[in-house]
C-alpha cells in the first residue's frame, strides 16, 4: 500500500503552510480533503479545501462507514472521507491526511502503518499570536481552540516524528526529510 502521512498539531501551529511547502518539495505526495461541517470562510471552495456538510450528512456517512477517522473540534465535525485515500492509493500515490490529534490517534487504530508527525509550536504562546494573525475565528472561536491546543500539545510524545515550526523553510525541509525517507 502506499504511504499515509498523518500531519497532525495544535489549531494553529501551521500545519496547512508546512504541507504546501511539503508539496512544493515532494510533489507526488498528494493531500487527502477532509469533510467538516463548518461553514466556508471567504475563499474557501467546496471540494478542494474541504468537503463541506451539514451535520445530517456528516452523521449519514459516519453511520455507513464512509470515514477512516472523524472527530469533533470547537464545535464542529471534521473527518477524513475513506474515497480519499482509497483513489490515491489505488494510483499508487501518497497521501497526507491533515487531522486533528484525535484523529490521528484512530488512524494510529486503523492504519497502524501511517506514519505519523506532530507539528509543534515553538512555544505554546505562539499559537495565541498565529490564531489571532489569521483573523478568521472570533475571541470566543480562538479561547476554544487554544483550550484544546493546551491538551493536544501533551499528545506530542505519543507521535513517533515531531517537527518544530519555528521557521517554515526549515520546518518544511525536516519534514520532507522525513516523508522521503518513508518513501524509499
Amino acid at each position: 500500500m502506499p504511504a499515509v502521512f498523518v500531519i497532525t498539531g495544535p489549531s494553529g501551529v501551521g500545519k496547512g503552510t508546512l504541507i504546501r511547502a511539503l508539496r512544493d518539495l515532494v510533489p507526488e505526495v498528494e493531500l487527502s480533503t477532509s469533510a467538516t461541517t463548518r461553514s466556508a470562510r471567504a475563499g474557501e471552495v467546496d471540494g478542494v479545501d474541504y468537503h463541506f456538510l451539514d451535520r445530517e450528512e456528516f452523521d449519514r456517512r459516519v453511520t455507513r462507514g464512509d470515514f477512516l477517522e472523524h472527530a469533533t473540534y470547537s464545535g464542529n465535525r471534521y473527518g477524513t472521507l475513506r474515497t480519499e485515500v482509497e483513489e490515491r492509493n489505488a494510483r499508487g500515490a501518497p497521501v497526507v491526511l491533515e487531522i486533528e490529534v484525535q484523529g490521528a490517534r484512530q488512524i494510529r487504530a486503523t492504519m497502524p502503518e501511517a506514519v505519523q508527525i506532530f507539528i509543534a509550536p515553538p512555544d505554546p504562546a505562539d499559537l495565541r499570536r498565529r490564531l489571532e494573525g489569521r483573523g478568521t475565528d472570533d475571541r470566543e472561536t480562538i479561547e476554544a481552540r487554544l483550550a484544546v491546543a493546551e491538551e493536544e500539545l501533551g499528545a506530542r510524545s505519543e507521535f513517533p516524528h515531531t517537527v518544530v515550526n519555528d521557521d517554515v523553510a526549515r520546518a518544511a525541509a525536516e519534514l520532507a526529510e522525513i516523508v522521503r525517507g518513508e518513501l524509499t
